[in-house]
C-alpha cells in the first residue's frame, strides 16, 4: 500500500455530521479519498468486495475506517467486531466516532478492538479540531503494518 493515495471509510447514518466530516478532512488535506456509506451492511458490503464494491480501482479498501455505532441494517459494533474477526481486515485501524458516550458502548468496542473511542462533541469548531487531529494522527503520524 505504500505511496497510494490515502483513503478513508466513512461509515456515518447522519447526513450532517457526514458533510462536516468529509468537508474537514478535504480542508486540512489529511485523506486523498472518501468514501461515505450510511449503513453497516453497505459497509460489511464495501471491505468485502462484494457486489458494486468488487471493483477494487474504484473502491479501494482503506487506509482507515471512521465508524458510527447507531447505524441501520447492521450496527457499528457488528461491523467493528466483523472487521477485527477478519485476517484481511483487522490491521485497518477502526476509529468509533459516534454520539454515545454510554460506557456500555466504549467496553463494548474496545472489547470488539476499536483503534479508538471517541465522542463527537457538540460545538461545532470543537468537532473540526478533533477530526483534524484524528486525520493527521492516524494517516500521517501513525504507523501501519502496510
Amino acid at each position: 500500500m505504500k505511496g497510494e493515495p490515502l483513503t478513508v471509510l466513512l461509515v456515518e447514518d447522519n447526513r450532517d455530521h457526514a458533510e462536516l466530516i468529509m468537508r474537514t478532512l478535504e480542508e486540512f488535506q489529511v485523506a486523498n479519498a472518501i468514501t461515505h456509506l450510511v449503513d453497516g451492511q453497505s459497509a460489511l458490503d464495501y471491505l468485502h468486495g462484494i457486489g458494486v464494491y468488487a471493483d477494487r480501482e474504484n473502491y479501494p479498501m482503506p487506509h482507515l475506517i471512521l465508524l458510527d455505532l447507531h447505524l441501520p441494517n447492521v450496527n457499528g459494533l457488528d461491523v467493528l467486531k466483523e472487521v477485527k474477526c477478519d485476517e484481511a481486515l483487522r490491521f485497518i485501524p477502526v476509529v468509533v466516532l459516534t454520539t454515545s458516550d454510554a460506557e456500555r458502548d466504549v467496553i463494548k468496542a474496545y472489547g470488539y478492538h476499536a483503534n479508538s473511542y471517541v465522542t463527537k462533541p457538540v460545538k461545532f469548531d470543537d468537532f473540526s479540531k478533533l477530526l483534524k487531529d484524528l486525520g493527521f494522527y492516524w494517516l500521517a503520524w501513525n504507523k501501519h503494518p502496510w
